[in-house]
């Protein structure tokens, strides 16, 4: 492989997404997959390493990037812009997602990625900004192959009630596990949701989009339950393909940091690069 090299893409002068790209031993333009991380995830995140180093060795090269919205910067561990993570709406992921695959398909690393070749995977949130951006992208920059793993099958995920008093407190206090961080989720992001609510129905997107899908979810998830998937494929147009993962968690066992492989995660990355070969290329 290549030394991985970061990026930043200004969508606007003030709304910057950075990420990184890993590149193949193989010469020339190479089809290339997008990732996208779910919340408070990072590119960075436990399966991502395993996840690049078996695309790469399959000839891929990977693009990484952190949603604005997590809040953090390449070779962050903590979310280290709190305001950010406040105000990450869902519209500005599906738009971040449209920007790389517009950028992708406009000559981002013209000498390294085929742009008549490109992949998007996303995990939980990021598979729902995902589909979405499959739906709505122009057919130039639309991907040719999408891989959703344990995707949300929609963003509105709580009560009349708790959104009633969400609105009335201004924010919804959120708690990082992983970290301990006490983190807030603004009433912007409500008002996105619901002012939104047409352009952010991951189902009726999924019946829209034309390109090969391979949905993968676990069927053990304790955060997106597995008929969320069910929902999804039931939605779908042709192509599409179901693959649940028996035993398989959010995460698909999977930790970070990244204390190796499970069963259920050698079954996800096998049938993901299997996948985009056989749409891709290789």
């Amino acid at each position: 492989m290549e030394e991985p090299r970061n990026f930043e893409l200004a969508v606007t002068p003030n709304h910057v997404i950075r990420g990184r790209l890993d590149f193949p031993t193989r010469p020339g333009r190479r089809p290339a997959v997008l990732v996208a991380h779910g919340f408070k995830g990072f590119l960075e995140w436990g399966f991502y390493s395993p996840l690049v180093e078996l695309l790469t060795a399959r000839g891929f090269v990977t693009v990484r990037f952190n949603f604005s919205g997590s809040g953090m910067r390449p070779g962050d561990e903590l979310v280290t812009d709190e305001e950010a993570f406040r105000n990450a709406t869902f519209s500005r992921d599906v738009e971040e997602v449209l920007a790389l695959l517009t950028a992708l398909a406009g000559g981002l690393e013209p000498d390294r990625v085929d742009p008549e070749r490109i992949g998007l995977l996303g995990h939980s949130r990021g598979a729902g900004s995902s589909i979405l951006a499959a739906a709505a992208a122009a057919s130039d920059a639309a991907p040719r192959a999408l891989v959703t793993w344990a995707a949300v099958a929609s963003f509105d995920r709580l009560s009349a009630t708790e959104k009633d008093h969400w609105r009335s407190a201004g924010e919804v206090p959120v708690t990082n596990a992983r970290t301990g961080q006490e983190l807030a989720i603004g009433a912007k992001v409500l008002d996105d949701l619901e002012a939104n609510a047409d352009e952010l129905d991951i189902p009726a997107a999924s019946g829209r989009r034309t390109m090969p899908w391979l949905i993968v979810h676990g069927t053990d998830d304790e955060t997106v339950p597995v008929d969320e998937a069910r929902q999804l494929a039931a939605a779908a147009c042709d192509p599409f393909e179901l693959r649940l993962i028996a035993g398989g968690s959010h995460t698909f066992g999977a930790t970070h940091p990244f204390s190796g492989p499970t069963p259920q995660l050698i079954q996800t990355l096998n049938a993901t690069q299997a996948w985009f070969r056989r749409h891709l290329g290789e």
